[in-house]
């Protein structure tokens, strides 16, 4: 399992700072660089892989497309770590970007993340008809603004100190989280012209696969160490965040996220033999201590 999520994440970032290499020059370039090539584990990418296996959708031209992934996922998170966001000043071990370069040019930096995977999708699938780039570029950009990351992050601040339904919560953490693995989900299907039916189905389960991930996180957040996480633990008790942990306890939201790995794993294993790197991986992200 690392040995693959090592290759993936060697293929991915050589992509990237290839696709870098060739941007006219700009002194964002360098806190961009510093935010997207900070130590990711590339998790969604190998999830998309894993499911192109599954349909046999060609290797290369899901690396191109998990780059553009890896680019929204690092926006995203250098602007969740700014102060008024969640306030972290550290991310993987190391200052967070905002720390590092000041909170204007991390914002810049991170709107300019979120351009370049437009841009890497608009015109690195060789390959790839027009109609399939439009509809992905369609499909990512749902699941990173107001219906997706952006809509995510803002109720999980707006939810803050509040007692919020157990449907509100999931609802928000697939929306954070679950809609960038929704895509991921979607994407050899897409490329594969699959009907919209069993595109949805995808679509559904890497929701299910992102809200997975989102409560795997927060169980780190609440028994990590910071020295093993790469940052400041038990925040999301601090400052009253609204998680299934907070709302069902700690053993039961273990056993909510057990439930939720076993639904999973059912709905996949229908794929016989080339859904075992799909499985494998859930039991990653679930056993995961950082």
């Amino acid at each position: 399992m690392q040995n693959k999520l090592k290759k993936i994440a060697k293929d991915t970032n050589y992509f990237l700072r290839k696709f870098i290499k060739i941007q006219k020059k700009s002194p964002l370039l360098l806190p961009m660089n510093y935010g997207l090539f900070s130590g990711g584990k590339k998790i969604r990418s190998k999830i998309m892989v894993d499911v192109g296996k599954i349909f046999n959708v060609d290797y290369k031209k899901l690396i191109i497309v998990g780059a553009a992934v890896e680019c929204i996922h690092s926006y995203s998170l250098i602007h969740d770590d700014l102060p008024c966001m969640d306030n972290d000043k550290t991310r993987r071990g190391k200052p967070s970007t905002h720390i590092k370069f000041g909170e204007s040019t991390a914002v810049l930096a991170g709107n300019s993340l979120l351009i370049l995977a437009y841009e890497i999708l608009g015109k690195e699938l060789t390959g790839i008809d027009d109609k399939t780039k439009i509809n992905l570029i369609k499909k990512i950009s749902e699941c990173s603004g107001h219906l997706g990351i952006a809509g995510g992050q803002y109720l999980d601040l707006s939810y803050e100190h509040k007692k919020v339904s157990k449907k509100k919560i999931t609802e928000m953490e697939i929306k954070k989280t679950g809609k960038l693995f929704s895509f991921c989900c979607a994407v050899p299907l897409i490329m594969k012209k699959k009907g919209d039916k069993e595109i949805r189905i995808f679509e559904n389960i890497g929701a299910e696969i992102g809200l997975l991930f989102q409560i795997a996180d927060d169980l780190i957040d609440y028994t990590g160490q910071s020295s093993i996480v790469g940052k400041k633990t038990k925040k999301d008790e601090m400052q009253g965040k609204a998680t299934l942990i907070s709302l069902l306890g700690h053993k039961n939201a273990i056993k909510y996220s057990n439930k939720l790995i076993l639904k999973l794993n059912k709905k996949i294993s229908k794929y016989g033999s080339r859904s075992k790197d799909l499985i494998n991986t859930l039991d990653y992200i679930v056993n995961r201590n950082n």
